[in-house]
């Protein structure tokens, strides 16, 4: 077996992947309007859209059994690693310099420390978040205790890096069975966290609260899709690319359900989105055929922008926050500039995708 070949892409799950992200970064551009509201969570606008992180991770799951459990009698572990560091870490490289040059624009009431860090502090934040080395919140330099302040989306990656080493090192040798075991238990995790907690919001920064959140986060979907794989079960539906982008993004923009008296019923709502909506949908998107060239170059598109759109929205939204925070504009008085901003990522995201992401993992596939 060749390993420098690539497999057939599923066109659908990358369409999907795409959708999700632009939700994410919808999100994000909203989230600039509720962060200092009193309201928050209970207000929010595509409220759940936090959850595309654990659809990613059953994606995740769902692909890497795809491309590499029947490829480990010629391939090491080492090289395995490495192929993943390829594929992922380019753009952790980019988002992470888009931090520094926007880090200073983000000055304000909603990130306080900002204005009296130095240069050097934050070149050195630089090069802790290229090695992906975890911060704690006693040297935080903008004020929100992220782990990778300058691009705080890149949490996700440090929990997917260690999906992929726990892949290589112990779970591709799990039976279906073995399997199977992991993912109920790690299922009866995401179902305490949600009721208890009333959601999965958390992951992004060092102490045991959300360290707790984000491997419980990350253990059920990554190895649910992993166990969809090996089981072999898809969906077969007519329109399928249709059907899958509307109830993804029909669950991800329900409002948040009940009060802070009854969070437990978020919980559970989002608990049934982890554990059977995205497994199901995850499903019918492996299971379906994209027909007409439209649709599957517009999910090609949306496959190869998805990951630039995840990695370059944040350091962009931190300014745009605290412009937010700065003239107490209301979602209504500054629909235009987060539509400004929205479309500015997407432009900066498909310029880091096609002159950037794409060539350089390109060469560094030669290398493999």
């Amino acid at each position: 077996m060749n390993l420098s070949q690539t497999k057939p892409h599923y066109e659908i799950l990358d369409g999907l992947r795409g959708i999700a992200a632009i939700m994410v970064l919808g999100f994000h551009v909203l989230e600039a309007y509720y962060v200092t509201d009193i309201a928050g969570k209970y207000g929010q606008l595509l409220n759940h859209s936090y959850l595309a992180v654990d659809f990613f991770f059953v994606l995740s799951g769902f692909v890497i059994g795809y491309a590499y459990d029947d490829r480990w009698e010629k391939m090491s572990i080492l090289n395995f690693l490495k192929r993943r560091v390829f594929r992922l870490h380019p753009m952790v490289i980019f988002g992470t310099i888009l931090g520094i040059i926007m880090f200073y624009f983000g000055a304000g009431e909603v990130f306080p420390l900002i204005k009296d860090i130095p240069l050097w502090r934050v070149l050195l934040y630089a090069v802790i978040g290229i090695l992906m080395i975890p911060t704690p919140p006693s040297i935080d330099i903008r004020g929100w205790q992220e782990m990778y302040t300058l691009d705080a989306p890149t949490w996700t990656l440090a929990f997917e890096y260690f999906a992929n080493l726990l892949y290589a090192l112990v779970i591709r040798r799990f039976s279906k069975i073995a399997l199977s075991v992991l993912v109920f238990v790690a299922a009866c995790a995401t179902l305490h966290l949600t009721l208890t907690q009333g959601d999965v919001i958390g992951g992004w920064t060092v102490d045991a609260k959300h360290l707790h959140i984000g491997f419980t986060r990350l253990m059920f979907p990554f190895f649910a899709g992993l166990l969809l794989y090996r089981l072999g079960k898809v969906v077969r539906v007519q329109r399928s690319f249709l059907w899958c982008s509307l109830l993804l993004v029909a669950v991800l923009v329900v409002p948040r359900i009940g009060g802070p008296e009854s969070d437990w019923m978020n919980g559970a709502y989002e608990a049934a989105v982890i554990i059977v909506i995205f497994p199901l949908i995850v499903a019918i998107g492996a299971g379906g055929k994209v027909k007409g060239k439209f649709v599957s170059q517009l999910c090609k598109l949306l496959g190869d922008i998805s990951y630039p759109v995840y990695l370059v929205n944040y350091p962009i939204c931190y300014v745009h926050t605290a412009w937010v925070a700065k003239t107490k504009c209301t979602i209504a008085e500054g629909a235009w500039v987060a539509a400004g901003v929205f479309t500015t990522i997407l432009l900066i995201s498909y310029a880091a995708m096609r002159f950037y992401d794409i060539p350089v993992r390109k060469w560094l596939r030669k290398k493999t």
